[in-house]
């Protein structure tokens, strides 16, 4: 387990970012070089058998990403609620699946406020309509995750966001392992502005 006198460093490399819906999870991903977030794909929730965080760990082994974040909407208070809370037990269910498979990659909640507002936003100005828009929304919010948080690490030096660890074999399912230690101060992680969009 990670010491929090430990230095942060991020790995370097390809990185998934997630955002977790009710009925769809949206999957983006980025370059080697951690330069440019894309979307990539959308998978249908499943809540009941988790086919999809099977799929997103097989995925990230057959990119080879060597960390994934997970979008944690809060409220511009920076309360959390349901949906924040069905981001954690979703992050929480993929360190495990990563973990059981023995993939050793990284999992972070990484704050999200606004980020599907910001992407319906960016398609409507990319002259898609409206009714087209849920076909890729959720993968251009996960992109907008993902950017957000590979470029908080450039600007930082260090790794941003709150690790959720597998929980032992004999652990009791849909219980967060977020260390505490490294949750993020969402003042400083994430500054909305006053249109929106995430800085």
């Amino acid at each position: 387990m990670t010491s929090s006198a430990e230095p942060r460093v991020h790995p370097r490399g390809i990185k998934l970012g997630v955002d977790v819906g009710t009925v769809r999870v949206g999957v983006a991903i980025c370059d080697r070089d951690e330069i440019l977030a894309t979307p990539l794909k959308t998978l249908d929730r499943n809540a009941k058998k988790n086919s999809d965080v099977r799929v997103l760990a097989a995925l990230a082994a057959d990119r080879g990403a060597v960390q994934i974040f997970v979008g944690l909407p809060r409220t511009m208070k920076g309360e959390e609620h349901a949906s924040a809370r069905m981001a954690t037990e979703y992050a929480q269910l993929l360190a495990d699946e990563l973990d059981r498979t023995g993939l050793d990659v990284p999992v972070h909640l990484v704050d999200e406020r606004l980020s599907t507002v910001t992407a319906h936003r960016n398609l409507h100005e990319a002259g898609m309509s409206s009714k087209d828009h849920r076909k890729v929304v959720d993968q251009v919010a996960a992109a907008g995750i993902l950017q957000h948080a590979i470029d908080m690490q450039k600007a930082r030096g260090t790794d941003v966001g709150s690790r959720v660890r597998a929980l032992p074999r004999t652990g009791l399912p849909g219980h967060a392992a977020a260390d505490t230690a490294e949750r993020p101060d969402p003042e400083k992680e994430t500054q909305s502005s006053e249109d929106g969009q995430l800085q």
